[in-house]
């Protein structure tokens, strides 16, 4: 069974992107979704400790978010466009993958090979070309640690409820994620 992960990173709680994402996994069991809001609690600021100290065992919020991740067959960023790119809590999460795939107990890198990542994202009128560094950071972040992509989900959202308005995304969204 998959196991779906959706971490939402949005700074506007219950906002357009979040509804989008809940209604793409509307036919999904609600035992196949997990659903976290980067934002609280928040993860540390990541230390890159790569060249002269050694990585310790991930705590708290970042122990819970690595077995999160590690327990999911599938993760779907949760993501507005913040201006071109990712919202800060979303890269923040990235940038933890860093920690975990050096600690050899977790087995991340190997684990990660398994996955797939999508992304839901409500952006305001964007072009693609204004788009595409937000979904070509998680491609790329996904293809390093060969993690499959899935795709992307975008709706054209900006004012509160907006969503509603974006019919192609919302026949989109009723078979955006496999059961």
């Amino acid at each position: 069974m998959r196991r779906y992960l959706f971490l939402q990173s949005s700074a506007r709680p219950a906002g357009n992107t979040e509804a989008v994402a809940r209604l793409a996994a509307a036919h999904l069991a609600p035992e196949a979704q997990d659903w976290r809001d980067l934002t609280t609690p928040a993860l540390q600021p990541f230390k890159d400790l790569r060249h002269g100290a050694v990585y310790g065992p991930p705590e708290g919020v970042a122990l819970d978010l690595a077995n999160a991740t590690l327990a999911a067959t599938d993760l779907v960023m949760v993501a507005p466009l913040y201006w071109y790119g990712l919202p800060s809590p979303a890269k923040l999460y990235l940038d933890h993958w860093s920690h975990w795939m050096r600690l050899p107990d977790l087995s991340f890198k190997a684990l990660m090979r398994q996955k797939t990542m999508w992304l839901v994202m409500a952006h305001a009128s964007s072009t693609p070309e204004e788009i595409a560094p937000a979904v070509g950071t998680l491609r790329l972040a996904s293809a390093y640690l060969g993690v499959a992509w899935g795709g992307a989900l975008l709706v054209d959202a900006n004012a509160p409820g907006e969503w509603k308005k974006d019919t192609d995304a919302l026949a989109q969204a009723k078979g955006f994620f496999p059961a």
